[in-house]
């Protein structure tokens, strides 16, 4: 169907109930959600129809029912505004990201749309698509797959606590935590407090990873230290007790630690440096008077039974800067791209010796 038959079908819609809804018009047209939805934004910009989320109304319909908002923040009237987020999990580290897009999408007057993709790439793919189909104005996403494919969409996206690819993705906003800095901060602390022989444990399986021992060994070559194992750090990728890939190493390092031979860990994710403090413990290895050790993620660390130091991404202002970017790349579409880094904290407890 030619586009202009396509207006005229949306306006007589309109016309007979008063407002439609975007994947239920295209369903019946038979043509995609978007093709919809970029109808419903020329019609919008001639004044003939007000966008809504999901769908469109008549101006007129529209205008009794809006809210009356005012001030700098406000959205025009006839458009409600609202962006998506698609984040892989909600039950770990993701729970603040979450909490501080919404406030800061609540004080913008900015509805917040959620979605999980479970790390699940082609849901991922599914739900941006089915949002933009719905009618968001623009999209914050912590990519599990691909990502050189959200540049071709129709609307703003900010990519979320992904550290960008050297050459890629030149035309999307990123806002992302800067664990290189936060590796970098474990080893430094650690260093302060005179341990000289330090090891990283961690999970090769997670996105930030990669981020984190790139901060570790900058950090070790800065302060000068030795290298107790070689090599010093120690990927577990995505086994766990009970096989060789896990218990090898481990049991590799609480030797090095009950020799003498290590003084330092830094551990990521949080139940990692857990377990290893119960190892230890077992090792009759005392934290911190043998060993430091400090975690990487603060989601729980600091209950511990010996509170664990710990690197703390600012997780919060992460969601609330993501917002704020792209507010800012819907309100001027032609501005200079962004790649907004925020810097963890370090938060230090019983066991590196506060």
């Amino acid at each position: 169907m030619h586009a202009e038959n396509r207006h005229q079908a949306i306006l007589r819609r309109l016309r007979e109930v008063g407002s439609l809804r975007v994947s239920d018009f295209a369903a019946e047209l038979g043509v995609s959600p978007v093709t919809v939805r970029r109808d419903v934004e020329t019609l919008a910009e001639r004044g003939l129809v007000a966008r809504v989320h999901g769908g469109a109304m008549l101006p007129e319909a529209w205008a009794e029912t809006a809210p009356v908002e005012t001030g700098p923040a406000a959205p025009a009237r006839g458009r409600e505004r609202v962006v998506g987020l698609i984040v892989p999990s909600a039950d770990y580290y993701y729970p603040e990201v979450i909490k501080g897009a919404r406030e800061a999408a609540d004080a913008r007057n900015v509805r917040l749309v959620l979605d999980i993709s479970g790390y699940d790439a082609d849901e991922e793919r599914a739900q941006a698509e089915r949002m933009i189909g719905d009618g968001v104005d623009g999209l914050l996403v912590v990519p599990t797959g691909p990502r050189a494919w959200y540049e071709q969409l129709p609307v703003p996206v900010v990519i979320v606590e992904r550290r960008p690819e050297a050459d890629e993705e030149a035309g999307i906003d990123h806002v992302v935590s800067d664990h290189v800095h936060g590796a970098r901060l474990a080893v430094r602390h650690l260093a302060e407090a005179g341990r000289r022989r330090l090891v990283l444990i961690v999970r090769g399986t997670s996105p930030t990873a990669p981020w984190i021992v790139e901060g570790f060994e900058a950090g070790v070559r800065a302060a000068g230290l030795d290298a107790p194992l070689s090599p010093s750090v120690l990927d577990i990728g995505g086994a766990g007790p009970g096989s060789r890939e896990y218990d090898g190493p481990m049991e590799e390092l609480l030797d090095a630690a009950t020799e003498g031979r290590v003084d330092g860990v830094v551990a990521h994710p949080d139940e990692e440096a857990l377990a290893l403090l119960r190892r230890l413990r077992a090792r009759s290895v005392r934290v911190p008077d043998d060993v430091a050790v400090v975690a990487y993620d603060d989601e729980v660390a600091g209950l511990a039974d010996i509170p664990l130091s710990a690197i703390a991404p600012a997780k919060h202002e992460v969601g609330a800067s993501a917002v704020e970017l792209l507010v800012r790349r819907l309100d001027r579409p032609d501005a200079a791209r962004h790649r907004l880094f925020v810097l963890p904290r370090l938060r230090v407890r019983s066991s590196s010796g506060a």
